[in-house]
């Protein structure tokens, strides 16, 4: 094997390790960021816990879409970062292999997760969207399993109250429960039992309280007095209450695909503000796949730190400059949608000067002779660093000449 294919074999390597590191990190702090306001929405709307784990599962596809570029970006980094550290950068450019070579690796992975991307934000993020505002329709509608609150009277239509001490195994075993029902002739069945169960029925109107060990109070009204029961297995059927169906997809360009989003921004019979708000999604949509293939020159050039420097400022820098691009295109997005720039110039300009960016801080390190794009600010920040340090030490000891008082 020649020396050169040992080499990419090597680089690949460096940059799986950091990248998929950094991949999953990102995903994990952003899920636990939205875990506990899930949470707090599920708890406060009476449904069980696992339905967080589903929610939070649907909300995996839009993290990877800015997950993806940071894990790209930080792996690709991190490993030309070791490489520069450890003078093996300099034994490359010493044997004649330049910066262009050694960035076909880095250009493959950004083309695989280019593509990985693609059917992410493309396909899965739309529907994976589409079920996450499911799951919270299902919750806030009052669904049964999700209405039921521990404590609190919960009432079904106009003619069941119902009240449970404890709830196990997600709602399906229920303890210290009263219910009361009535109809339309007045009469009203009182119950109180010590544990119960929610089965299903024939009819998918109709389900089943299973009630044990517990005490009936019949009331039939008028002058005809209450008739008491104790059981040790009595079936209740409960009316659930209409439960409208929830909306199709589609309802906003972020619930759609790719493909339906180009057959709507060409749609001339849709609405204006549809094809419009279409088209800024579908131009953002592109930009977070075509941009992978323009962060290995960002990388590059801000792996490298100055001579006889071991400075982390291009780490910092590379994720401030990534998040602060990623937020730019959702504004422009925005302002796209609702028609105050055209969506086109809304994403494309701003790719344009991030691309120029990337393209003359690469072209400082790899083609000026001694280039260093950050080496102004690595110095200034070791400056700041060093001013920082003293003034903090000036402080300290300014404290520990303090008297302090006897007694």
């Amino acid at each position: 094997m020649s020396p050169i294919l040992v080499f990419d074999r090597y680089l690949l390597r460096l940059i799986l390790a950091p990248l998929f590191g950094t991949l999953i990190l990102a995903a994990m702090l952003l899920l636990l960021e939205k875990m506990l306001n899930l949470f707090n929405f599920v708890i406060n709307e009476g449904g069980p816990v696992s339905v967080v784990w589903r929610m939070l599962g649907n909300l995996v596809p839009e993290y990877l879409g800015l997950g993806i570029p940071i894990g790209v970006m930080l792996g690709i980094l991190l490993a030309f970062r070791r490489l520069a550290l450890s003078s093996e950068l300099d034994a490359m450019r010493a044997v004649g292999l330049s910066y262009g070579r050694m960035l076909r690796v880095p250009f493959l992975i950004a083309g695989v997760f280019a593509v990985i991307n693609f059917g992410i934000v493309g396909f899965l993020q739309p529907l994976a969207r589409y079920n996450y505002e499911e799951l919270r329709y299902e919750l806030r509608s009052g669904a049964l399993g999700a209405s039921i609150r521990v404590g609190e009277f919960a009432t079904f239509g106009k003619s069941v109250t119902l009240r449970v001490e404890e709830s196990q195994d997600g709602g399906r075993n229920l303890k210290g429960i009263f219910l009361r029902t009535t109809n339309a002739q007045g009469q009203s069945l009182a119950a109180t039992a010590a544990t119960g169960q929610f089965l299903r029925s024939d009819d998918p109107d109709i389900i089943l309280l299973r009630l044990r060990n517990g005490t009936l109070v019949h009331e039939p009204g008028g002058d005809q007095p209450p008739r008491l029961l104790a059981f040790a297995q009595h079936d209740l059927p409960i009316n659930l209450p209409p439960m409208t169906q929830f909306r199709a997809r589609g309802d906003g360009s972020l619930e759609l695909s790719i493909p339906e989003l180009v057959q709507t921004a060409s749609d001339p019979a849709a609405p204006a503000g549809s094809r419009q708000q279409a088209a800024a999604t579908l131009h953002r949509r592109l930009i977070q796949c075509v941009v992978l293939f323009v962060l290995p020159f960002l990388a590059v050039a801000l792996a490298v730190p100055p001579k006889r420097s071991t400075s982390a400022l291009g780490v910092f820098l590379s994720v401030v400059i990534l998040v602060s691009y990623h937020k730019f295109t959702e504004y422009g997005e925005r302002m796209a949608g609702i028609g105050r720039v055209d969506p086109l110039l809304a994403q494309w300009v701003p790719f344009a000067l991030f691309t120029g960016l990337c393209l003359w801080v690469y072209h400082v390190l790899a083609h000026r002779p001694g280039g260093q794009p950050i080496g102004a600010l690595d110095r200034w920040f070791a400056n700041f660093a060093k001013w920082l340090g003293g003034l903090m030490g000036k402080r300290r000891r300014l404290l520990d000449d303090v008297p302090v008082p006897a007694g």
